[in-house]
Order: C-alpha cells, then sequence, then structure tokens
C-alpha cells in the first residue's frame, strides 16, 4: 500500500503520465460516472455515505490494482496483506473481487481526506468506505490493469 498526496503522483514513474493527469486534473464538481482513460484503464467516481465498521468488509482483486481518492468528505480505509486471511466470498471473475472475513490479527489503517490517494496492489486486502463521522464522500477509484505496470 502506498499512501500519499496527490501532488506527490508523479515521483511514482511506474504510473503511465495519462493516469496521473487524469487524477490531477479531478475537480469536486467532476460528475459521478465512468471514465474511460485508454489502455484498459478507467475510473469510477461515486458518492456516498460511508457505512459503519461492521458493515463494511475486506476485499481484493486480481486483475486491477485501485488507486482510491477522495474528492470531498472523510473516511477510513483498513489495509493488510491477502495471505492469512480467511475468504467469506469466493472470487467473482466478472466483478473481480473476492471479500474477506476479518482477521484476528490487527490492520492498519488510513484516514482519507481530500487528494490524498491509496495505491493498492493485488496482495493487498482493503476495506474502504468505513465511516469516520462524515455524511457523506465523493471518490474516485481508478482501476488499472496488472499488465500494464
Amino acid at each position: 500500500m502506498i499512501i500519499d498526496e496527490l501532488e506527490n503522483i508523479a515521483n511514482y514513474s511506474n504510473v503511465p503520465s495519462f493516469i496521473t493527469d487524469f487524477l490531477k486534473s479531478l475537480k469536486a464538481d467532476i460528475v459521478p460516472g465512468r471514465y474511460e482513460l485508454g489502455c484498459g484503464v478507467y475510473a469510477n467516481v461515486d458518492v456516498y455515505e460511508p457505512k459503519e465498521f461492521e458493515a463494511c468488509k475486506f476485499e481484493a482483486h486480481k486483475k486491477y490494482i485501485d488507486i482510491q481518492m477522495l474528492l470531498d468528505g472523510e473516511e477510513r480505509l483498513d489495509y493488510t496483506p491477502v495471505n492469512g486471511l480467511d475468504v467469506s466470498e469466493a472470487y467473482d471473475e466478472k466483478r473481480d473481487v473476492m471479500f474477506f472475513r476479518n482477521p484476528a490479527k490487527s490492520v492498519d489503517g488510513v484516514i482519507l481526506t481530500p487528494y490524498k490517494s491509496a495505491f493498492i496492489n493485488t496482495w493487498e486486502a482493503h476495506k474502504p468506505q468505513i465511516s469516520t463521522g462524515c455524511k457523506q464522500v465523493k471518490k474516485v477509484v481508478v482501476k488499472i490493469p496488472v499488465n500494464i505496470l
């Protein structure tokens, strides 16, 4: 997991410039929806109400790496390595997601605020959308095929 401010994203040379340019261009007033960025990369912009901790699930992907960044609001995102986690919902190839039970071991977490990003690789389970008391967030999730990085 890499957690950093948007202003530093160009320092990660493995992230193609068309992705960093898109992220740098985002403003909080962007219309929610799906944005095709090219080379199989796309971004989903969503507005939602963060959930209570118990309602959130650890998830992981096999085909896509995520860059998650809030545009408005605040939420907590927990993360931990996939190894050793108990699967609660088997991998769904069409949706590229599998879910895990909460681990007994301690996990790491970060409070995402506007323009702070989390780069989440396929070996990392993450539990997004955890409420910190904020009523609504706007978030972009960029989905990057593993074969282009």
